[in-house]
């Protein structure tokens, strides 16, 4: 007979094979400690215009409540650190994760291909894969089953690689062995995140206003960005990488390994003027398989148009 430890080891085994980072595991079930937390970054309006964070919060505290019979929560992550720059300094500016092909779609295919191996091997077995898009509080599903720990800046980060990858979950009805223990918080007295952020959206330690964040004012928010935030977006038009670049821990970050997020030439290849004048059919060209697609060809516009004014 397998047991869970058979198991367990097999699955991390598997996803290793994907070309996942790493792989925890947890027992589902309430989040009692992030209950309060949510609900009171919701009160406050920390998530700005995100009108769908305020839905299923019920769900996004329990997966007992998004998968019949859940037993177990898998934890995943996968690296995007590239060492590559836009070759224009005066260039506008695009968060790394978005260099290459939209990590909804790679990452939703390993998931894929991962339920349908543990049904090969194991049977059939009933499961749900998330990548961004649900109700799932990704970040401490992580932390709980030993991917890293929640920094400063609110991201999870891993003493081995730094804080540059995406998380996916797969919750199913399979019992598994649990990892334990969370990881222990690193971040010590270190506030360079807190320090560096020019919209001043850490408001605390642990604690970011999503409304003030740069990646929220250049992707989420659809209304126009407010004037208060003229001159403080350090030329970024699709996202941000400040605080994880001024990270001490991301000095660990490795290389990805994944072709799908090579970086795109032409994103990289533009220059400010060339941005500056990017028309409807490049936007679509350059970004046709990008998560850019987002933010739509008119909000890169509205970006692109804040930060020259």
């Amino acid at each position: 007979m397998i047991s869970k430890k058979d198991y367990t080891k097999f699955i991390k085994s598997e996803a290793q094979k994907l070309g996942f980072l790493s792989c925890g595991i947890s027992k589902a079930g309430f989040l009692e400690k992030e209950a309060p937390l949510l609900e009171t970054w919701l009160k406050n309006g920390s998530n700005g215009e995100m009108g769908y964070m305020e839905n299923h919060f019920d769900k996004r505290l329990d997966p007992t409540l998004l998968v019949d019979g859940a037993k177990s929560v898998i934890s995943l992550s996968i690296n995007y650190y590239t060492d590559q720059l836009q070759t224009d300094p005066d260039a506008p500016k695009i968060s790394r994760y978005a260099f290459g092909e939209d990590y909804h779609k790679v990452i939703k295919d390993k998931l894929r291909q991962l339920i349908e191996i543990i049904q090969e091997h194991i049977g059939e077995v009933n499961g749900r894969a998330f990548v961004d898009s649900a109700p799932v509080l990704d970040k401490a599903w992580a932390n709980k089953s030993g991917l890293g720990w929640i920094g400063k800046n609110s991201n999870l980060i891993s003493k081995k690689v730094g804080s540059f990858f995406f998380l996916a979950e797969l919750i199913t009805d399979l019992e598994l062995e649990y990892d334990v223990a969370p990881t222990e918080d690193h971040c010590g007295t270190c506030t360079r995140c807190i320090d560096a952020c020019p919209t001043n959206a850490i408001v605390e330690p642990y604690v970011v206003d999503g409304s003030r964040c740069i990646s929220y004012l250049t992707i989420e928010l659809k209304n126009e960005i407010p004037s208060e935030f003229k001159g403080k977006m350090d030329n970024w038009m699709f996202g941000c990488d400040i605080c994880q670049d001024v990270c001490p821990w991301n000095k660990f970050s490795l290389l990805h390994t994944e072709p799908s997020f090579e970086a795109n030439p032409s994103v990289l290849g533009m220059t400010a003027p060339e941005w500056r004048e990017i028309t409807q059919e490049t936007f679509s060209k350059v970004f046709k398989n990008s998560a850019v697609k987002r933010t739509k060809f008119s909000g890169l516009k509205r970006n692109i148009e804040f930060l020259k004014s």
